[in-house]
């Protein structure tokens, strides 16, 4: 049975579906649909098989609601022979409530020569991995994942396999893209979890790409988590089942209230 999309297309506008709220207001929608359908849109109006979308900035800075329809303008701000800059900004009714910015590269060879960088992980793959029991893991049925080591909240290494199990829009796939972009949001709650609850709420995400995922299993690794005066940064270290791809990295404030229905330690 088709798991119900996040969002129904209708026109020029997207309907949003009560699956794609956030854990922090069941009216309010999730920045991780709120990031995809910007990835969406750009990939959509702007992409091409010539550019990898090497940089996707993200600035969030309202709360959408789930109720009112969604429209998207996107703009092309560079169209070089190497590099394409893209600007696209989210609107819930008329109101504007995210904007992106995406940097496009062209693909050719790498530069010759060695360059040092870190080691693949070594991790198990998610086929090897059984899958969890506590349905917090997976956001009571947004995603699905396999653990491996560590959890939201826990004090020490985290790591994660996560796979989208719906579409973004209907009747639109997934593109590998919009796959990873939608997943990216997740850098903030386990960067930045600790143990007493998740006590920050992201304002933007940069994802980072060297390549785009050739498997629809997406590995997280937190690498940082620095907070003072209210403000932290998270870092997560991004994999598909071949190797490294990129980075997701996050700016977030301090909550009053933490959000505590995480999964424990």
């Amino acid at each position: 049975m088709k798991k119900e999309p996040f969002f129904a297309k209708q026109g020029d506008a997207f309907i949003p579906n009560p699956i794609s709220n956030g854990p922090w207001n069941p009216d309010s929608m999730h920045g991780r649909v709120v990031i995809g359908l910007l990835a969406h849109a750009i990939e959509e109006r702007h992409g091409s098989p010539d550019f990898v979308p090497a940089r996707l900035t993200v600035d969030m800075f309202r709360l959408p609601d789930i109720h009112t329809p969604i429209t998207v303008a996107t703009k092309r701000i560079r169209d070089g022979l190497r590099i394409r800059l893209m600007e696209a900004e989210f609107f819930s009714g008329e109101t504007s409530m995210a904007r992106a910015s995406c940097q496009l590269l062209r693909r050719t060879e790498n530069a010759p020569g060695n360059v040092w960088s870190p080691a693949n992980w070594d991790s198990p793959l998610p086929d090897a991995i059984p899958a969890p029991t506590d349905p917090r893991l997976g956001m009571n049925g947004k995603w699905t994942t396999r653990p491996i080591v560590g959890q939201m909240g826990s004090l020490g290494p985290r790591r994660v396999w996560i796979s989208e199990v719906r579409e973004l829009v209907d009747g639109v796939p997934m593109s590998p893209f919009v796959h990873v972009a939608t997943g990216a949001d997740f850098a903030s709650p386990f960067a930045n979890a600790g143990d007493q609850g998740l006590g920050y709420i992201n304002s933007d995400v940069t994802l980072y790409l060297h390549r785009l995922p050739v498997t629809r299993w997406i590995g997280f690794e937190v690498v940082n988590h620095h907070a003072s005066e209210g403000v932290a940064i998270g870092e997560c270290w991004l994999y598909d089942e071949k190797g490294p791809i990129g980075t997701s990295t996050v700016a977030a404030l301090a909550q009053r209230k933490p959000m505590t229905n995480v999964p424990p330690p």
